[in-house]
């Protein structure tokens, strides 16, 4: 099979065109399939690891890619988490451990999910890491709860755009930040009620300003570093924040007391090296609460652009220049 490796860490360009062995077909009991892959994601986690500073899971694959979508063409189907009756033939979307970026990749079918009605390959390929990672953090650890405000660092991205999705689709109101003026305006159009530019305006201010100095109740931070202690500042008693990502730096100084008098809860979690039995939750929570609203229209990924899979290095490229809005997707 065509895969996309990293023939060392680097820049977009180490990321080259290569052939492998086909995967074996996942036996009988190992609760896996393997899926010709039509399209696959791209992820900040990618990039991370095309640089050597997000190591690979042990057992998973070195090929990068932590979602597809495609078509099943063999594997354990009999399994007790194969919930959705799949079947040979059958087009899935998948959360995967690695090996994405190729024609061929295996997955546990506990994290499978079909496609929404009417839902492209390129469409379904964008689904996986961003739902399941914005499911997961914000509504079953942040615990985002009727009539509550959620703010979202980096409202433009992959994430940023899902969490607005889906949390306005549920009925919440969103606040973003971003960092230029049409990129505001983008996430705006999407629905977000309000858009701060951090490079201009100052997000603290300006959410306690729409929220009467209430403050938010959930914040997804991709940022940490210093944003940590203006996050506190600006969530509401009784507020969470989830982190996700650590882009602005691994340390933050906080005001201890603020967290104490005021019963705030600071988390965060990674969800790669999470354990299958976690994810089969959220798949499950996502078939519940998500497919509906993709199946009838009501929400739909954003794609930002497409490329083939031997092009995986600009895609890598337009990933670092965070010019995109949306989903980055590789076709194979």
């Amino acid at each position: 099979m065509r895969v996309m490796e990293i023939k060392e860490f680097g820049a977009p360009e180490v990321l080259v065109l290569a052939t492998r062995l086909d995967p074996a077909l996942p036996t009988f009991g190992s609760g896996e399939i393997l899926i010709k892959v039509h399209a696959a994601g791209i992820n900040r986690p990618d990039v991370l690891q095309r640089k050597g500073f997000y190591p690979v899971p042990a057992g998973a694959s070195d090929i990068p890619g932590l979602e597809v979508a495609g078509e099943i063409i063999g594997g354990d189907l009999s399994h007790a988490d194969n919930q959705f009756s799949l079947k040979i033939g059958d087009k899935v979307c998948a959360l995967v451990q690695g090996g994405g970026y190729s024609e061929l990749c295996t997955a546990p079918i506990a994290q499978c999910l079909p496609y929404p009605k009417g839902f492209t390959d390129q469409e379904a390929a964008a689904l996986p890491e961003t739902f399941y990672t914005v499911w997961s953090n914000v509504f079953m650890r942040g615990q985002l709860s009727a009539g509550e405000t959620l703010l979202v660092q980096g409202g433009s991205s992959g994430i940023g755009v899902t969490a607005i999705l889906i949390a306005k689709a549920l009925g919440f109101r969103v606040f973003v930040t971003a960092g230029t003026d049409e990129k505001c305006a983008a996430c705006l159009k999407l629905g977000a009620d309000l858009a701060v530019n951090y490079k201009t305006q100052d997000f603290v201010e300006e959410v306690k300003k729409a929220t009467n100095g209430k403050g938010v109740n959930v914040i997804l931070d991709m940022v940490t570093g210093d944003y940590v202690q203006r996050e506190i500042d600006c969530l509401a008693d009784d507020g969470r924040i989830v982190i996700i990502a650590i882009q602005g730096g691994s340390k933050a100084e906080v005001s201890t007391n603020q967290i104490l008098r005021r019963r705030l809860t600071i988390t965060g979690s990674t969800l790669r090296p999470r354990p299958v039995s976690f994810k089969k939750q959220i798949t499950e929570q996502l078939y519940t609460n998500i497919w509906p609203l993709l199946n009838s229209g009501q929400l739909k990924p954003v794609i930002y652009k497409t490329f083939s899979l031997d092009r995986a290095a600009d895609a890598h490229r337009l990933m670092e220049s965070s010019e995109h809005v949306g989903k980055i997707v590789l076709t194979v």
